[in-house]
């Protein structure tokens, strides 16, 4: 495949500095610093009304900041209109021109410049987003993923330093948007310039970005790599919203070198000290969360054969659902109603059925431990992104 060369070849970095956005008496985005390292795939993530799209207009300069600057490589480009900054971006409708073959939806940008040679550049671009034999084509004439790669060709070969996205798989299939989210980071890889994403599906942030930036209600919840945040989630919010957690309120009883010692409805749990958000104090409550698919089923009647030093709680299962690589069950306890597990479908134990009494046991450095004084349910899907839209739903969509 042919390389696509940038202006930079380590793309460029991007710093938000106090950076907010208020309309009226609605604050968009609150005070925020992010720092977007060169050449990385960077990603906003949160529900809708909770700023991210409003802070990566920010970036583009189609909003102006309330407070705050905006830095690209180096440079305050806070007052620099759009047109002027070494940007692109990809939204979700791609507007591409209908009556404008691929070819030349692609190499509108330089003629507009008054590029007259456009052909290398346009075939290079068709060939990074393999649209090389469709560039005849109307826009009407390729799939909902293929018009993507087209807006993200035309983005590319204005060279820009960044590349905004604005949650531009929105519009397609599961299956089309699962295969779009490798061919980003694919792209991304190649050209090596700096991508910020804007979504609010947690799996494609999680596929595609290096670093995610966990929204909500205009401000940023917490930022770090995927993994980092999904196993180690600082917040209740956090730990719902990027996948799903169960959340069972403990008794803190004690300590064991660099264990912290739990109880739950007369059951003792543990939990190491380093997977703990907050200080653990005896006689305090802690939130102990732990992963569905962390969590094992075993029947009640096979509890002997579980090994030693796992957490345990009994249950009896209330629901399962069979999703074809896993089957998830419900499992009402004496510690927390509704506890979810995720089984793969490897060997099924045909006695996990409804009404089946179960012991569910994880290995202690699997879970995590939160402030107990955070809402359980913050981050869920009724719960999410919900502030800053009541706030005022016409104040530009509340800064979704």
């Amino acid at each position: 495949m042919t390389a696509f060369a940038t202006t930079g070849s380590n793309g460029t970095d991007v710093r938000l500095t106090g950076i907010s956005k208020a309309y009226g008496d609605v604050t968009a985005v609150h005070p925020l610093d992010l720092s977007v390292p060169a050449g990385s795939f960077f990603a906003l993530l949160g529900a809708s009304g909770c700023g991210k799209t409003t802070t990566l207009r920010v970036i583009a300069g189609l909003e102006e900041p309330t407070t705050g600057t905006v830095e690209l490589g180096g440079r305050d480009v806070t007052a620099l209109p759009p047109y002027k900054r070494p940007v692109n971006t990809v939204f979700q409708s791609y507007a591409l021109f209908p009556h404008l073959d691929i070819y030349e939806n692609v190499a509108f940008g330089l003629r507009r410049r008054g590029v007259k040679s456009v052909r290398k550049q346009v075939d290079e671009m068709l060939d990074l987003v393999q649209l090389g034999d469709y560039a005849r084509r109307k826009p009407q004439q390729l799939s909902g993923g293929q018009q993507q790669r087209v807006a993200v060709a035309r983005a590319l070969i204005n060279h820009p330093d960044v590349l905004l996205l604005d949650e531009p798989l929105g519009a397609l299939d599961l299956k089309l948007r699962r295969q779009m989210q490798l061919e980003l980071k694919r792209i991304q890889t190649e050209v090596g310039i700096t991508f910020i994403h804007v979504t609010h599906d947690q799996e494609e942030a999680m596929t595609m970005a290096d670093t995610v930036a966990v929204m909500n209600a205009g401000r940023v919840e917490q930022m770090g790599a995927p993994a980092d945040l999904y196993e180690t989630p600082r917040t209740t919010f956090v730990a719902n919203f990027l996948g799903t957690s169960n959340l069972i309120t403990a008794d803190v009883v004690g300590t064991a070198g660099d264990d912290v010692l739990l109880r739950v409805s007369d059951t003792k749990l543990t939990l190491p000290g380093k997977r703990c958000t907050v200080g653990a104090r005896v006689g305090e409550k802690l939130l102990v969360g732990i992963r569905p698919e962390k969590i094992t089923l075993t029947h009640a009647d096979d509890a002997g054969t579980i090994a030693d030093g796992r957490n345990r709680l009994t249950g009896r299962i209330a629901q399962s659902s069979f999703i074809g690589v896993s089957t998830q069950y419900l499992v009402d306890s004496p510690a927390a109603s509704g506890l979810s597990v995720y089984e793969q479908n490897i060997e099924r134990d045909p006695r996990l059925v409804p009404g089946a009494d179960v012991v569910l046991h994880w290995n202690p450095d699997h879970g995590f431990g939160l402030d107990s004084a955070q809402a359980v349910s913050a981050g869920k899907p009724d719960e999410a992104g919900t502030d800053v839209v009541e706030a005022g739903t016409d104040a530009r969509e509340a800064g979704t």
